[in-house]
């Protein structure tokens, strides 16, 4: 969500972004907002006069029953009880338009980094760089699913008839390596100075609000039925609403943290035969980073977020490319945001395995996340945040960039510690 004083002074800034971000039909709401912003700044006014007149007035009240003047007092306390009429008349108004502004200012998009490429969708986006050389090897391999079941790693058609599509079961040494993937993940971030944490798996709809659009929150989020909880589709949704309606003195930040959660999503709508398996799933585990800081230091946190995730992945032997998201593919609240994609063999192609966003201070002025500066100055931080891995989805990328002909999975040196020293995963 922008600052209303920012929309109120550059119109047609805002009015630019929108068309950049190709939603040309919330153009209408940034007039709305300014009619009703004027209405309700006229309203406070009123109030205020008001408030200050029955002050004045009040004061007479005992001077003239003093004097005897009896019917002129009582003049004086009809005016002020009219005057408190209009006072609460006015306030319901003035909530009232305070509810609307804040119901169109949260759909109109935050305003995007002057260096995001101008494009409609994900298919616009622009690769930055490319770490480590791609392999195709000579023998043929098979479908990410096909490679677990004859490591008797996974169990699909149980996980079906138990909690429906979109779950699985996994077995063996493929579940040892999932668990062994998050462990590093989590030791690796440590080692690099973030604070770990485990936060709670279900937040409030007040949360829900402040860390994401409305548009996000239909397609991801899953209602627990009765209750004001929701359960999180990334730790990112938790860690960043434990500062919900905090003053943090300044002297604390950065706070870089990083966080492992397990994560539920809906994934609605229909998709490619490639997002079968355990690509695209209603449940997975995550090893997240998250920064609350400074608004000067937040592009320096983007790139050091960014080039965490492109680390992780070298160290097990996976080739990556970094794609800077152009602005049709960024979500509302988003300023900048750069996906870190996978090498696959088996496609000849990269595919997403993480993305790292800068929200600016959009997520802070939805949940009022204010920063106690020098000499008592509060103003809004900054927040951005990361995926350092998500499997099982890295485990795509991971068994095909480290598949052997006879079907065995090499094991690079990094996660040997946490696999009890195998070198190998043997068919």
């Amino acid at each position: 969500m922008i600052d209303i004083k920012f929309l109120r002074e550059n119109p047609e800034i805002v009015k630019q972004n929108i068309r950049n971000k190709f939603q040309d039909k919330k153009l209408p709401l940034v007039d709305e907002v300014i009619e009703l912003d004027k209405k309700n700044r006229a309203y406070i006014q009123e109030v205020e006069n008001l408030r200050a007149q029955k002050n004045k007035i009040s004061k007479e009240i005992g001077k003239l029953m003093g004097q005897g003047k009896k019917e002129e007092a009582e003049a004086v306390k009809a005016q002020i009880a009219q005057d408190n009429a209009r006072i609460d008349e006015l306030t319901a108004m003035q909530k009232e338009a305070g509810e609307e502004i804040r119901k169109r200012m949260m759909v109109i998009p935050n305003i995007i980094d002057p260096s995001v490429p101008i494009g409609k969708d994900d298919s616009e986006n622009v690769e930055i760089e490319r770490f480590g050389e791609p392999v195709v090897p000579d023998f043929e391999i098979p479908y990410h699913t096909e490679i677990m079941e004859k490591l008797h790693g996974i169990d699909m058609d149980a996980a079906g008839r138990v909690a429906g599509n979109g779950f699985y079961y996994l077995l063996g040494d493929i579940a040892r390596l999932h668990s062994a993937v998050t462990s590093y993940a989590r030791d690796f971030m440590i080692d690099r100075g973030f604070t770990y944490c485990i936060p709670p798996f279900m937040i409030r709809s007040a949360v829900v609000n402040g860390v994401m659009s409305f548009d996000e929150m239909d397609s991801m989020m899953y209602k627990i039925e009765g209750e004001d909880l929701y359960l999180i589709g990334t730790s990112e949704h938790s860690m960043i609403g434990r500062f919900i309606d905090q003053l943090i003195p300044e002297e604390k930040l950065p706070m870089a943290l990083t966080s492992y959660s397990p994560c539920f999503r809906k994934e609605k709508g229909a998709h490619g035969i490639e997002e079968r398996g355990v690509y695209r799933i209603h449940q997975f585990e995550k090893q997240e980073m998250i920064v609350v800081c400074k608004p000067e230091e937040s592009p320096k946190w983007f790139d050091i977020l960014w080039k965490n995730t492109v680390d992780f992945f070298r160290t097990l032997d996976i080739p990556v490319r970094t794609l800077e998201c152009c602005s049709g593919d960024l979500a509302d609240l988003k300023v900048k945001s750069l996906d870190v994609e996978a090498w696959s063999p088996r496609q000849k192609k990269y595919f997403e395995v993480g993305s790292c966003s800068n929200l600016g201070d959009a997520q802070a002025r939805r949940l009022k996340i204010r920063v106690n500066g020098e000499n008592g100055q509060k103003y809004l931080a900054h927040t951005l945040n990361n995926t350092c891995v998500a499997p099982p989805r890295m485990l795509i990328a991971f068994l095909e960039n480290n598949l052997n002909e006879d079907g065995s999975v090499n094991i690079p040196a990094a996660l040997q510690p946490y696999m009890g020293g195998k070198t190998k995963i043997e068919p």
